[in-house]
């Protein structure tokens, strides 16, 4: 199966001692096992090379990643800046170091499974020795006991803490983004393992007078009768603060759109500006005055003559 002319040679004149000096990867360059054996449903994720070969990461596992929503209000996505995050996650305890044990004392180690925290079970099946690896069920999987439990933690090595986090959020984020916060996740569960991350969901918090829709703003503009039958230049609130004039052009019809480009929040990554865009609503007096009812029945009458 070696794949140099020159390797396999050394290999059926020698045997395995030709091959001595050479490296898992000398020995099998050029050789995918997945094609090998992918016919077998075999899954080696990374290959077969890798699974036997390469080494693997060391030292206990990392703790779990943890998720949170953050809402930010519009003029923080318009602009960018820093957000404050209030929220609590159990971290190891100070008083035990994580260990449970009441200070000045030490955990006692599992008889049944010797500290490992597994229990296996052999059998040998047609000349295959077949192993069963489980939790051990006397100690949880922790390997100790504790004569005496810390204080603290009540001996599970953890305890709740308040954190603030201060986390930067660039102009123009994109809704759902999650924000990699290494380090403050939920703490591991094995004595030297290093905490998971925490991930920051970032939300638009609600706005009174705006709609996020990606970088496009809505805006729900109401104007008067006289303003969409006659045409009007109203001033218009934006996101920057600073109101613009639009153009109303005569004989606006309700649920009309008008664009203003360039308007909107900025494009995530530095690639313009979305728009503005407002919807019109024409305004209908619920109680009109005296004089204005008398207007809209000359009005009601001239359209009459002017159907007659």
């Amino acid at each position: 199966m070696l794949s140099d002319p020159k390797k396999r040679a050394e290999y059926d004149a020698h045997g395995f001692a030709g091959v001595a000096d050479f490296s898992p990867q000398d020995l099998f360059a050029g050789i995918n096992f997945d094609d090998i054996f992918g016919g077998l449903n075999f899954n080696f994720g990374g290959g077969l090379f890798d699974t036997f070969f390469r080494p693997r990461a060391s030292g206990p596992p990392r703790g779990e990643n943890v998720e949170l929503e953050l809402e930010v209000p519009l003029e923080r996505v318009l602009r960018g800046g820093e957000e404050k995050l209030h929220y609590q996650r159990p971290v190891t305890c100070p008083s035990c170091n994580g260990s449970g044990a009441k200070p000045g004392t030490a955990p006692r180690k599992c008889d049944s499974c010797g500290g490992t925290g597994r229990q296996v079970k052999s059998q040998q099946q047609k000349g295959v020795m077949l192993q069963q690896i489980t939790t051990c069920p006397a100690c949880g999987g922790s390997g100790t006991f504790f004569e005496q439990r810390c204080p603290e933690c009540k001996g599970s090595g953890q305890i709740a803490r308040e954190e603030a986090l201060t986390v930067k959020i660039p102009a123009g984020i994109e809704e759902g983004t999650a924000l990699r916060v290494a380090g403050h996740g939920l703490p591991s569960d094995r004595k030297g393992g290093k905490p998971g991350d925490l991930f920051v969901v970032v939300r638009s918090a609600p706005h009174a007078h705006f709609v996020r829709a990606g970088p496009d703003l809505w805006r729900t503009e109401i104007v008067e009768v006289a303003d969409a039958v006659l045409g009007a230049t109203p001033l218009v609130p934006t996101l920057d603060g600073e109101p613009v004039s639009v153009t109303l052009a005569p004989g606006t019809q309700p649920d009309t759109v008008l664009r203003l480009r360039g308007k909107g929040l900025p494009e995530f990554g530095g690639r313009g500006r979305g728009d503005l865009l407002l919807r019109i609503k024409v305004r209908i007096p619920e109680r009109p005055s005296a004089d204005e009812r008398r207007l809209y029945q000359q009005l009601r009458a001239l359209g009459h003559t002017k159907k007659g």
